[in-house]
């Protein structure tokens, strides 16, 4: 995944409000979101190439998410699927708290990554390069990949118009949210950052959804958790040049 941006306990109707786009190679197999047969209680799409995911809710309101951090230099040969990471946590009955101490113990066997996980109560952020567990205060974020509210171009463009759309607005339309994320303007030269990639590479990565041949934005996901804990997940999956080929929308309530 390369980019959310979320209202966290921030809303008065809703705990958390969050629209995200994956970016990844389109022959890269993946299965749409759904809850696993290996454990039930899980909501969330699949790399089917590492069986991890990038994003995902339990029933019990255990939340997931994890975007890579754009560094060549930092890149480790043979480093283990960064997606078991989300699926870890998910598929676990640990607190945030002592899953991230245990990730920070064995963090170099990744490449570089940040980790967003949650158990309903609580929000926790962590990167792999400071390995330090932030705890989110109530707040609009938003997390590329780079660190979290590093002010890229889409970062800041998505967080201004999540705060725009919210005010004074006291329940959420998804439609608006992925208008939002199918934004494929790109940033203007002067406004782009330096990752150690070729500018023409960091023009085709700075907009919000990312139209390519071979790599682009292959879902965009609204999920809202409301303050009766109701959630509703709903995916869009798309080929390249944006055409949509699937969408999953489910809702259920948190036990």
């Amino acid at each position: 995944m390369c980019l959310l941006f979320f209202a966290y306990e921030c809303h008065p109707n809703y705990s958390l409000i969050l629209a995200a786009n994956r970016d990844e190679y389109y022959n890269r197999p993946t299965e749409p979101a759904g809850f696993w047969e290996s454990h039930p209680e899980v909501f969330a799409g699949r790399d089917l190439e590492m069986m991890g995911t990038w994003m995902g809710i339990t029933k019990s309101g255990r939340f997931a998410a994890l975007t890579n951090y754009r560094d060549p230099s930092l890149q480790i040969r043979g480093g283990e699927s960064r997606g078991l990471l989300v699926r870890g946590f998910l598929c676990s009955e640990q607190s945030p708290e002592d899953y991230l101490r245990e990730v920070g113990g064995r963090r170099d066997r990744y490449n570089p990554f940040n980790l967003l996980v949650g158990d309903g109560r609580n929000l926790y952020y962590f990167n792999k390069l400071n390995a330090q567990t932030v705890s989110l205060a109530p707040g609009i974020y938003g997390l590329s990949n780079h660190f979290l509210d590093t002010p890229w171009p889409k970062v800041r463009k998505s967080k201004q118009a999540l705060a725009g759309y919210l005010e004074n607005r006291d329940f959420v339309d998804p439609g608006p949210l992925f208008e939002l994320l199918a934004d494929s303007e790109t940033a203007p030269d002067q406004d782009l950052p330096d990752t150690g990639v070729s500018k023409k590479w960091e023009k085709y990565l700075s907009s919000v959804f990312i139209r390519g041949a071979d790599y682009g934005t292959r879902s965009s996901t609204v999920l809202l958790v409301d303050r009766r804990n109701r959630v509703l997940f709903w995916e869009k999956s798309f080929l390249s040049g944006q055409y949509q080929i699937a969408e999953v929308r489910q809702t259920f309530e948190l036990a």
